[in-house]
């Protein structure tokens, strides 16, 4: 079963988030605390598919969580939920490896809708794990391993996370081919993705501190001034 770890130190807002997962059909174990998240991703062998955290709870918080999960693996999904005014908390948690965020209020729908989404990524992934999927995808001296998630530059292996790879097989596959802002959000999180842009940009620029040797002066993801990146190998 799809199964989420939940992080939320209000109960009231746990308890909603609980029940319209469930109604969803997701397995959910709660946490009402950063420690507590932690212990029960390590009880449960590591077995999440999805780990949505709240921001600001007491003791070890949201985004310290983000960075612990991300240490452990490249595979579980990650969103976290934010108020309006955590713009650089939000930054922050993107950079430290989360997928997406959720802005507080949200709705049933919105939450389950970006779920939902994320779930998807990382099914294909672990279907594609299971069947041994082999396709690579190459590019001057990277090479994208569609069953890995893998990026490999000349040899030498680079880990991605579900969202980093979805935007690397979409610039490899349109090389040198300028792509908006709009059509990278709508390609990797979907028509029904109701954030913002910005996101795309974070996403990007944590991918150049993976793979370009000097970041802030990249050779291959470039940038479009005031429409997207294109990919050049």
């Amino acid at each position: 079963m799809k199964k989420i770890l939940v992080a939320e130190d209000e109960a009231t807002i746990r308890e909603f988030i609980v029940i319209n997962l469930s109604r969803g059909g997701y397995s959910v174990v709660e946490a009402d605390c950063g420690e507590k998240a932690l212990e029960e991703y390590e009880q449960n062998n590591e077995n999440f598919d999805i780990a949505i955290l709240d921001i600001m709870m007491p003791g070890l918080d949201g985004l310290s969580v983000c960075k612990e999960l991300r240490k452990k693996s490249n595979n579980i999904g990650i969103i976290l939920l934010t108020a309006k005014a955590q713009e650089i908390d939000k930054v922050s948690g993107l950079m430290f490896g989360a997928d997406d965020y959720v802005t507080k209020p949200f709705s049933p729908s919105e939450l389950l809708a970006r779920v939902d989404a994320l779930y998807r990524r990382v099914a294909i992934a672990e279907v594609r794990s299971r069947n041994d999927f082999k396709e690579e995808i190459c590019s001057g001296v990277f090479v994208l391993n569609l069953r890995s998630h893998t990026l490999w530059k000349s040899g030498i292996a680079i880990d991605l996370t579900h969202v980093e790879f979805q935007i690397m097989e979409y610039l490899f596959s349109n090389p040198d081919t300028a792509l908006s802002r709009e059509n990278i959000l709508k390609h990797v999180w979907g028509d029904a993705y109701k954030g913002e842009e910005k996101i795309v940009d974070v996403n990007v620029r944590r991918l150049r501190m993976k793979i370009e040797d000097q970041p802030a002066d990249p050779k291959h993801v470039i940038t479009v001034w005031g429409y997207g990146y294109k990919w050049h190998a």
